[in-house]
């Protein structure tokens, strides 16, 4: 049996929130895997040195958005395993409640492929990872507590 070494990682983004037409929107973007085909995830990427959690948070999201952006404040971690030349990898990403206050979706980065506002009840299936689903459920309860859209993300995540 070999034993694979263990590393840890950190990383931050945010949930990208704007208001239209009554309901919150969200941003997310798709890019392409060799193992898993598409996925569709949250902006985040890894600091540079010296920078602070927000300030990556801030130029990743901006670089893989094309969105000029500003925290609203806080959100959570979420953290997972993977494995990676040979590495098996513990990653945290720290993510912040965003808002748009510039750019435009069409100037992203390489890193995604497409970049386009979903509202919450859709992230609750196209979301590729649960814990992406269940940070977006929580932040969907932060940004309309009360209205029906939060509810329909936290019974989505519920379902077997």
């Amino acid at each position: 049996m070999v034993r694979l070494r263990a590393a840890i990682a950190t990383s931050a983004g945010g949930v990208v929130v704007r208001h239209e037409h009554g309901r919150a929107w969200l941003v997310v973007g798709s890019r392409r895997r060799e193992r898993d085909g598409w996925t569709w995830t949250l902006p985040k990427g890894t600091p540079k040195p010296g920078e602070t959690r927000d300030e990556t948070a801030l130029r990743e999201v901006a670089e893989e958005t094309g969105l000029e952006v500003r925290i609203t404040g806080p959100l959570d971690a979420i953290e997972y395993w993977f494995v990676q030349s040979g590495q098996r990898i513990h990653k945290t990403v720290h993510y912040f409640m965003m808002e748009p206050t510039g750019g435009d979706l069409a100037n992203h980065d390489h890193e995604f492929e497409q970049v386009r506002w979903i509202t919450f009840a859709e992230a609750a299936s196209m979301l590729t990872f649960e814990t992406e689903r269940m940070l977006v459920a929580r932040a969907a309860s932060l940004v309309e507590p009360s209205a029906p859209v939060a509810a329909e993300v936290r019974s989505a995540e519920t379902m077997p």
